[in-house]
């Protein structure tokens, strides 16, 4: 891979194959766990996971009769 000038930022494009295998997508995030002997170490990071794990440490109650309507979040 090569490293390219972005801006004031360096960038790496990354091969279609390492994309493929860890299931990389537009937008998503890569976070540098360690450097090995000049081998950057990745881990993609699961955003929904640590929101869900977030709100559930929370221990937020939702009244009993609450009631989500979708189209009441939807409005505009």
């Amino acid at each position: 891979m090569q490293v390219s000038k972005w801006g004031d930022s360096l960038a790496v494009r990354l091969p279609k194959a390492l994309v493929d295998r860890m299931g990389l997508q537009a937008g998503d995030e890569l976070n540098v766990i360690d450097v090995v002997e000049r081998t950057l170490v990745v881990q993609k990071e699961d955003r929904r996971k640590a929101a869900l794990t977030n709100i559930r440490a929370r221990k937020w109650k939702l009244p009993p009769d609450y009631k989500f309507n979708r189209d009441e979040a939807n409005e505009r």
